[in-house]
């Protein structure tokens, strides 16, 4: 179960950050607080990487086919332009964006704007991912959200990939990730050094 952060007596716009590894429901979750805004009248919109056309080239689309319209950008600034009169934002895959990202949350954060971004802490070699480690040092409110390791059951905190892939982005989704807890995900590299 998610607990929805307490924002009695925010005065300003804030950061909340979603994060996990892959397959532990962070799109599921963003798309589950815009819905809310938008039940509450407020003004959202949502962003996603450009690259990102795994699901849909618009839209962004959790694992369990929930959605939401998006508009796709190249990089981070690209946010500022689209946001005139919006009262909450949006941003899914946000490891995926450049540097700049934390520093267009925090602009738009002291306009008084509500930002949730969603994204991998981790990349599959385990390492901070992107601008991601930026904003979990900025943000008010943090969420970090489990998977399942398929092998033995427990929490899953790591994005093991199966494919031999090396470059850091490979996107894809069961045909080359898996959700692993911190000793299947180095039982499973630890076999893939001595195979190799």
């Amino acid at each position: 179960m998610f607990l929805e952060p307490h924002f009695k007596g925010q005065r300003s716009g804030w950061i909340e950050v979603v994060c996990g590894s892959m397959f532990s429901g962070k799109t599921e979750e963003l798309i589950r607080r815009l819905k809310r805004a938008r039940i509450a009248n407020q003004k959202v919109q949502t962003f996603k990487p450009a690259k990102d056309i795994r699901y849909d080239a618009v839209d962004v689309v959790s694992h369990d086919d929930n959605a939401v319209n998006a508009k796709p950008v190249t990089k981070a600034t690209d946010i500022l332009q689209y946001c005139e009169d919006v009262n909450v934002i949006g941003i899914d895959e946000a490891q995926f964006f450049d540097d700049a990202l934390p520093q267009v949350c925090e602009k738009l954060a002291l306009r008084g704007v509500r930002i949730i971004v969603a994204g991998l802490d981790m990349d599959f070699k385990g390492r901070p991912f992107g601008p991601m480690p930026a904003l979990l040092s900025i943000a008010e409110y943090i969420t970090k959200v489990h998977a399942i390791c398929p092998h033995c059951g427990n929490l899953a905190t790591h994005s093991y990939r199966l494919s031999e892939e090396q470059d850091t982005v490979v996107l894809g989704e069961k045909d080359k990730y898996e959700p692993r807890c911190r000793i299947c995900y180095n039982m499973a590299n630890m076999l893939d050094l001595k195979v190799r």
